[in-house]
């Protein structure tokens, strides 16, 4: 029977775990045994008795090293831990192995296989394995939440005897899945939303969620390729800039979301525009571990700027962690099971989803994003 282990995340600020009791018992149905840290998921609302009574084995994390074929984390363990697993297992995580090429290196060394949740093929079969989306989606509902605590006003309009308030307005930088789950909260909130992408497709999922979609006069400058921008003129980036510079400086609330897969996240409010926002105004970057898309944005921290609240959380879905912990399981058990059955790995290495999420196997470098740094 195959063993399957899952230790306590020990990174800053991480409340989440890997697996999640229902999950634990859906695995032991197939045939896998699974074996938990203690303590791992009492930051998510997950006790010791609840991961035994669905059939996981309590123990340390020395012992699930020693014996397990998968570990099963969050986040990518420390690099000594990576070289306690036993050759040829397989860890399974969040490892963005383009930008920590460190993480690669020590699965070589130890002799492992290793699959990134962050490289899972976003395509139609793998949609229940996708992570990135499902932590997203409580990203983007947690960005509007904060904000909206921070703010000294409320989000709808309101009439009452002594006057009447006029609605918050919010604006939001990118219609990824993140974008569009804080436009969804942000007008359930009852406030104006503004959305800006420079997608020109992302125009009718704005104006679906009932926001208005600020848009940027396109011509040949924006190129997309897998959905993500590939090519854009200087000329486009100057009117880009003066349209949405504007729209920053009406704002009550903005939020951005903007990523590039293994690159520095772009610069999209600048100094300018934080100076010409009203004091009481929030800022909330959903791109600060990755850089930030503002000016002065500090990881992890919340600071005034020129009385505007910047808050750079790093970790948006951890502040939710029940939730994210119950989704990012059936993530991880989906993939798991497509990967595995209860006798052993499958390793079909031409197989999509297989060869998208495979960064290691057995302790050489495969995939294309981490074979030029290893």
């Amino acid at each position: 029977m195959i063993q399957i282990g899952t230790l306590k995340e020990t990174k800053f600020k991480e409340n989440r775990v890997a697996l999640s009791p229902d999950v634990v018992t859906e695995l032991q149905k197939k045939g896998f045994n699974i074996h938990i840290e203690s303590d791992a998921g009492t930051a998510a609302g997950y006790t010791d008795a609840m991961y035994q009574h669905a059939g996981a084995n309590l123990t340390s994390a020395d012992d699930i090293l020693k014996q397990v074929d998968i570990l099963l984390q969050v986040n990518a363990p420390h690099l000594d831990v990576i070289a306690k697993l036993k050759p040829k297992a397989v860890l399974i995580s969040f490892m963005y192995g383009a930008t920590h090429p460190e993480l690669i290196a020590a699965c070589c060394a130890a002799g492992i296989s290793a699959f990134s949740m962050d490289a899972v093929p976003r395509i139609s079969r793998a949609q229940k394995m996708d992570a990135l989306s499902s932590q997203a989606n409580l990203a983007g509902y947690k960005a509007v939440l904060m904000a909206a605590d921070c703010l000294g006003k409320i989000f709808p309009m309101m009439t009452t005897a002594a006057g009447t308030i006029k609605p918050s307005k919010v604006v939001i930088f990118g219609a990824g899945v993140a974008g569009l789950q804080a436009i969804a909260t942000a007008k359930r909130l009852g406030a104006v939303v503004e959305v800006s992408d420079i997608r020109p497709e992302t125009k009718e999922q704005v104006e679906s969620l009932g926001a208005k979609y600020i848009s940027v006069k396109h011509d040949d400058a924006v190129k997309t390729e897998g959905g993500y921008v590939k090519d854009l003129s200087a000329d486009f980036l100057k009117r880009q800039h003066e349209l949405l510079a504007k729209h920053v400086t009406e704002a009550d609330v903005v939020i951005t979301t903007a990523l590039i897969p293994g690159k520095k996240a772009p610069l999209l409010v600048t100094e300018d525009m934080l100076n010409g926002m009203r004091p009481g105004s929030v800022v909330v970057d959903m791109a600060a571990e990755q850089g930030g898309n503002v000016f002065g944005t500090q990881l992890n921290e919340t600071i005034l700027c020129n009385g505007v609240t910047i808050i750079g959380e790093s970790n948006l879905p951890a502040l939710l962690p029940k939730n994210a912990s119950a989704l990012y399981a059936k993530n991880i058990a989906t993939l798991v099971l497509h990967l595995a059955n209860g006798d052993g790995m499958r390793w079909e290495m031409e197989e999509d989803i297989t060869k998208g999420a495979l960064l290691v196997y057995e302790g050489k470098a495969v995939h294309p994003t981490v074979i030029k740094n290893n």
